[in-house]
């Protein structure tokens, strides 16, 4: 099996989509079929069970996944070190930022680097729609996200930002008005769905009863922050979000309420224990020597 082979397969076992599969890798949704049908014949069994509206992994398909997985995660460490050696940098730790408030979280940056000049940070968007996949794909090394992870593979470092949360609603909305909500209020209006997250992962970000056991339904779903500012303006949602985003994403149809009986929204470090090294501990070492500051 050549190496694109593996990445089509892989990208495929990950997306269960043969258009969003030809679209990652920029190919021809026939190329992507190709390859598979090539794999099968080779191996002799199939991979994917295929129907008009589903791709799912066979038995077989789920052996080969995570038995390839590890192999294709330390190709990529291989090439991500020989880049560095050829560029004189050390070492370069790829930051994945699920929330928006990168500048916020300059002091920690600067004190990294300051500390360690020839380790290099990059920084990449992480989306909320499979918010761990990056991590376990090895395309971030370190997850910037929500402290409340119950994943056995992923390790939850320390903290670094603390902030109240706010509900966005629509400038014409009956709660517009309003200097502030409680969580109860939910239950009159939908909020926005979550697409491919763990369960406790969406209970704990957005319950779904509220206090008095009034449930808070889900409506649409959106799969960016963008997406679903668009459900709120429109008046379909009204959505939860960090306090920052009040600031980072002002707009003159979205109105920010804050919400008085729910706990800080904490972010933190979270990295997969098996790839943790060096870079990653002097990172979360600057993380705690700074602090948290205080909830905003």
């Amino acid at each position: 099996m050549e190496l694109r082979d593996i990445e089509i397969f892989l990208t495929l076992a990950e997306e269960l989509h043969f258009g969003r599969t030809a679209e990652r890798l920029r190919l021809t949704p026939a190329r992507v079929s190709q390859a598979i049908k090539k794999q099968e014949r080779s191996l002799g069994g199939l991979l994917f069970e295929r129907t008009s509206r589903t791709v799912r992994l066979t038995p077989l398909g789920r052996q080969l996944r995570d038995d390839l997985q590890p192999i294709r995660l330390a190709l990529r460490e291989t090439m991500r070190r020989a880049r560095a050696t050829a560029t004189g940098t050390a070492a370069t730790l790829r930051i994945g930022m699920m929330s928006g408030n990168l500048h916020d979280l300059r002091p920690y940056w600067d004190a990294f680097r300051a500390r360690h000049p020839r380790w290099e940070l990059q920084f990449r968007h992480a989306p909320f729609v499979d918010p761990f996949g990056g991590l376990r794909r090895g395309e971030v090394d370190v997850l910037v996200t929500w402290s409340h992870i119950e994943e056995p593979d992923l390790t939850v470092g320390p903290a670094l930002h603390s902030e109240r949360r706010v509900l966005a609603v629509a400038a014409g909305h009956e709660l517009a008005g309003r200097p502030s909500v409680t969580l109860e209020a939910l239950a009159d209006f939908q909020h926005s769905g979550a697409v491919s997250v763990p369960d406790y992962w969406e209970a704990g970000y957005v319950p779904f009863h509220t206090p008095s056991g009034r449930p808070i339904e889900r409506g649409p779903a959106g799969t960016s922050a963008e997406a679903v500012l668009t459900l709120v303006s429109s008046g379909e949602v009204v959505n939860i979000f960090p306090a920052h985003a009040s600031r980072y994403w002002a707009r003159p149809d979205i109105v920010w309420l804050p919400v008085t009986d729910m706990d800080p929204f904490t972010s933190s470090l979270a990295w997969r224990g098996e790839a943790e090294n060096d870079v990653i501990r002097a990172l979360a070492d600057v993380v705690r020597d700074l602090g948290v500051p205080g909830a905003l």
